[in-house]
């Protein structure tokens, strides 16, 4: 590789691909508006027969998730199905029953325990961490809780993180999610369990659901991943063995002001590994 192209349209890459696992934030929406070309790339792929898949570190339920989509006004048809941390998250708590659980999080993501009928818990007496982001993501950062990440170490609990993005953004600031927490946790020395990208657990989901689709198990060669983090959605792709689409306008987008190609030294600095190709924005 000499460099790494940057291309302008979904359709220039999937020729041979009948799976998109596509990233939401920063791709679809920023938090506040939809991105209608991005929804309309989608929904072109689904029309030639493709499969899209969305993969999200949203800490809430794929019902939830799609309440939030439809309220940006992203129609169903945009996608297949929804995969979400959240989720993963909620089976960890159903298999622990009567386990005491701290719940660290906004109230607005307290769908992830909804139907589950956990026992809540102060710090001092739980049994494991829910982490699903901060109390307050407006104001708040991961050092605010080393007080707190310091006393959960004492005791030996397990954080389990239903969000493993350090920040996101929301409109054109970047806020701080759960994983900045999680991360926070294990550079102390605390056992954090991870679910979401760039974990396998949520793009094995994301198969099952496309082979559920397709009547047949999906050849990983045949799968393009979207995103616009290299931490969670390249990183993740690589880890799973499938391509990546990466998407500059998201949150490294100052990494990338300016940029048309990339030399091999810029690349691996960049990236590690580099996806399949670079696109500012998505669009069909």
């Amino acid at each position: 590789m000499t460099s790494l192209r940057f291309v302008e349209r979904l359709r220039d890459l999937v020729a041979g691909v009948d799976v998109v696992l596509s990233d939401i934030w920063g791709v679809v929406h920023n938090g506040l508006v939809a991105f209608p070309e991005a929804c309309e790339a989608l929904h072109a792929f689904r029309g030639q027969g493709g499969t899209v898949i969305l993969i999200t570190n949203a800490p809430r339920p794929a019902d939830s998730v799609q309440r939030q989509l439809r309220k940006l006004g992203i129609a169903d048809d945009t996608y297949d199905a929804i995969v979400s941390s959240g989720d993963l998250t909620r089976h960890f708590v159903a298999d622990h029953p009567g386990r005491k659980m701290f719940w660290l999080g906004p109230e607005r993501d307290n769908s992830i325990y909804r139907g589950l009928d956990p026992v809540l818990a102060p710090l001092e007496q739980a049994d494991y961490i829910v982490c699903t982001g901060l109390f307050d993501d407006e104001t708040e950062s991961a050092e605010d809780y080393r007080g707190m990440m310091t006393q959960a170490l004492e005791r030996k609990l397990t954080l389990v993180c239903a969000n493993p993005d350090i920040v996101v953004e929301r409109g054109d600031r970047l806020i701080y999610c759960a994983g900045a927490i999680a991360e926070l946790y294990r550079e102390l020395g605390g056992e954090v369990i991870f679910y979401g990208k760039p974990h396998r657990p949520i793009y094995e989901r994301a198969m099952s659901l496309a082979a559920e689709h397709h009547g047949h198990a999906m050849q990983l060669k045949r799968v393009l991943a979207i995103g616009d983090s290299v931490r969670t959605d390249l990183a993740g792709a690589h880890g799973f063995g499938i391509d990546c689409l990466f998407v500059t306008r998201g949150i490294h987008a100052e990494d990338f002001e300016g940029i048309d190609q990339l030399d091999p030294i810029s690349v691996k600095e960049l990236f590690g590994h580099p996806p399949r190709a670079l696109t500012r924005e998505l669009r069909w």
